[in-house]
């Protein structure tokens, strides 16, 4: 097998996109193993090592996929961009999906996409062409620094991306303030939260 016919896959399931431009939607998750981005904070530091997820077939991730009704598939990780994904792409649209990725952007892209979510990482910087392409750009902020630091980034992005900025998790009580005032100052924006972790639900 290869990384045309088969990728490493943590896991994958069923629930509703948290996040973002999509919060709410039912959606099914691939996430696929590897990812050397390294955020101190990242809640899966399970899905770094990649050779700790077996590898399975493309046509068997789009079967699992199709025996539920929702028909937006999120390609996430890890860093997905480390694998080709023209593959997985394809044949999730064949199989009528909607293909979503959510990426550092730190990799070259890959893949046919309906949307695309670059949250650029402070280790690992977004190339500047994935930026470009990015339908959705959205900040986690971990320290108010992080509100300097992506603006280098802005001038990449076309006119009708969506701006979110999204407290990181264990630091939302310091941090949702700076961004709510962060959002009115500059309206452009939006916050995102994470809604599946106070929903309960992966």
């Amino acid at each position: 097998m290869n990384s045309t016919t088969a990728l490493p896959l943590m896991e994958s399931f069923y629930t509703l996109q948290g996040e973002g431009f999509h919060t709410g939607r039912a959606a099914y998750f691939l996430r696929l193993g590897g990812c050397d981005v390294g955020c101190v904070w990242c809640d899966v530091k399970e899905s770094w090592p990649t050779d700790a997820h077996p590898k399975v077939e493309i046509q068997e991730m789009v079967r699992q996929a199709s025996e539920h009704p929702g028909r937006l598939a999120v390609i996430t990780g890890g860093e997905p961009l480390m694998y080709n994904l023209d593959e997985l792409t394809s044949a999730l649209q064949d199989g009528g999906f909607e293909t979503n990725i959510e990426t550092s952007g730190a990799y070259p892209l890959s893949g046919h996409w309906d949307w695309i979510c670059i949250s650029p990482k402070k280790f690992k910087a977004p190339l500047p062409d994935v930026l470009a392409a990015a339908h959705e750009f959205k900040m986690v902020v971990y320290h108010k620094s992080d509100l300097d630091w992506m603006q280098q980034f802005l001038p990449y992005l076309s006119a009708g991306c969506k701006l979110y900025l999204q407290p990181e998790w264990s630091k939302a009580d310091d941090i949702l303030p700076l961004l709510i005032e962060f959002t009115k100052q500059n309206p452009a924006w939006r916050i995102s939260l994470q809604t599946h972790k106070f929903l309960n639900i992966p």
